[in-house]
């Protein structure tokens, strides 16, 4: 029988709200959510391990995570690009999941592209499904995505935030080149 996987849960003031981060002992992020959804994110979990398939204990910053995530709010984008995560779902989730580490941050895809980009056209909804069961948002993604118009479309944060991620990685990736136009 498999060990029962111990996770560490930590949790971490940002611009836009309390941050929860759940890492494993071996320093991979299993999880981020924003503290009002915390029983989401347990839910999350409880379907990718089972009941009782993991422990979650306290913890102070696990594996640097939290300080990295920190950073990212800091302005420090890059951090979080190549931060270790490791997920359960299924191979066609952690496809769409692998695909959104590739937006390249301060840019924005629809979730049509999204799927051209995995190779499955026809797969828009589905694209749309295992971006909103991203366990590990903002490091994996989701905000980068809208929709064919180009509006701001579900995010499990909230409008407001996906907004507020979006403007501070423009801002953010704008600022090398706005410093060297000076």
């Amino acid at each position: 029988m498999a060990d029962t996987p111990r996770l560490l849960i930590d949790r971490t003031d940002t611009p836009i709200g309390e941050l929860i981060v759940v890492a494993d002992a071996d320093g991979h992020l299993r999880a981020v959510d924003w503290t009002e959804h915390e029983a989401r994110m347990r839910q999350l979990l409880r379907l990718h391990y089972g009941e009782g398939g993991f422990t979650l204990e306290p913890s102070r910053d696990p594996g640097g995570l939290t300080g990295t995530m920190r950073s990212y709010f800091e302005g420090r984008l890059d951090v979080i690009d190549t931060l270790p995560t490791r997920t359960a779902g299924t191979a066609f989730q952690r496809e769409v999941w692998a695909a959104l580490r590739g937006i390249p941050c301060g840019a924005t895809i629809t979730y049509s592209e999204l799927a051209r980009r995995i190779g499955r056209p026809a797969a828009v909804r589905a694209v749309g499904l295992a971006n909103g069961a991203n366990p590990v948002g903002i490091v994996v993604p989701c905000h980068r995505v809208v929709g064919a118009n180009g509006s701001l479309t579900g995010y499990g944060g909230g409008i407001e935030r996906k907004r507020w991620l979006l403007a501070h990685e423009s801002r953010a990736s704008l600022g090398p080149l706005l410093s060297s136009a000076r």
